[in-house]
């Protein structure tokens, strides 16, 4: 086997989760990687993301959350050194979409100022939790915590 691929083994190291998510701005590439590892997606966000990058985000996560079937998504935002109102609204919204697909989000890596931000800014990012690290939000998918309360 020469590395991990979307038809190996469930849990057995990364796979990419389809194609990155893509979308053009002013002629300029823009891809943010994807990964599944086990049930779980990784999504690193690097650099400043427009609204209309955010917006083709929350799509492209809420259709593979439901393509993949996955039970947690976890959105690393350590290399993002803005986080705007919309952005934070968007980031809600991806969530509340996981939720509802029977997936636990969580914003893993904020830096400081964002969380100070976002505090000034009033946004308290209803259905996300956080974790200051992935490593740390992989631990919170994986505790076992119950799922939705209204499943049988």
């Amino acid at each position: 086997m020469t590395g991990p691929s979307e038809n190996g083994p469930a849990g057995f190291g990364p796979q990419v989760a389809g194609p990155p998510v893509a979308g053009p701005l002013g002629g300029h590439g823009f891809t943010v990687p994807v990964l599944k590892l086990g049930d779980i997606l990784l999504v690193t966000l690097q650099g400043e993301l427009h609204d209309g990058m955010a917006e083709q985000l929350q799509q492209d996560i809420t259709e593979r959350v439901a393509h993949t079937r996955v039970t947690g998504v976890v959105i690393d935002i350590s290399g993002v050194d803005i986080v705007d109102s919309f952005l934070g609204r968007v980031l809600a919204e991806i969530a509340a979409g996981a939720g509802l697909l029977a997936a636990r989000t969580v914003l893993a890596g904020m830096r400081p100022a964002v969380a100070i931000t976002l505090v000034e800014l009033g946004l308290t990012l209803p259905g996300l939790r956080t974790a200051l690290d992935v490593e740390r939000a992989m631990e919170l998918l994986t505790a076992g915590e119950p799922q939705d309360e209204g499943s049988p």
